[in-house]
């Protein structure tokens, strides 16, 4: 299995143009709340195994990591929770946010990371992470 490390220098790679680091920041944070709140619209059991499976994959990876995963998957499962017709504000926010993310990659002139491996998809919100982590001097 490749480190957290290794990870992040592939996901890097097709990263690197500042307009599409931008991007990232609003729009991979967005997905996952949409991502959720599909999920939750099948039943609140599938959203929270779904998050549990995540959280093991980044456990395996950093457990500082994962858990600030948690810290953030819980309070979007609860405005999930709480919000009415979570189904197509969530399809909305999927479709606009993958938008924004092909138009990312288009600037950067590289084709999203997942193309090559879908578990990128899961890499996308710890790489962002692991940005907070590095500029606050915590260790993953």
């Amino acid at each position: 299995m490749k480190s957290v490390e290794q990870w992040f220098t592939e996901y890097g790679e097709s990263h690197r143009n500042p307009t599409n680091k931008m991007i990232h920041w609003i729009c991979v944070p967005l997905i996952t709340f949409s991502v959720l709140g599909m999920l939750w619209s099948l039943s609140p059991w599938v959203a929270l195994l779904a998050v549990a499976a995540a959280l093991l994959f980044y456990l395996r990876l950093s457990p500082p990591l994962a858990a600030a995963m948690g810290a953030i998957a819980l309070p979007m499962l609860w405005v999930i929770s709480n919000l009415s017709q979570i189904l197509m504000l969530s399809v909305l926010i999927f479709v606009m946010a993958w938008i924004g993310q092909f138009y990312g990659h288009h600037v950067e002139g590289k084709k999203p990371s997942f193309f090559k491996d879908v578990q990128f998809l899961l890499i996308g919100p710890i790489w962002l992470l692991g940005f907070i982590f590095r500029q606050q001097g915590w260790r993953y």
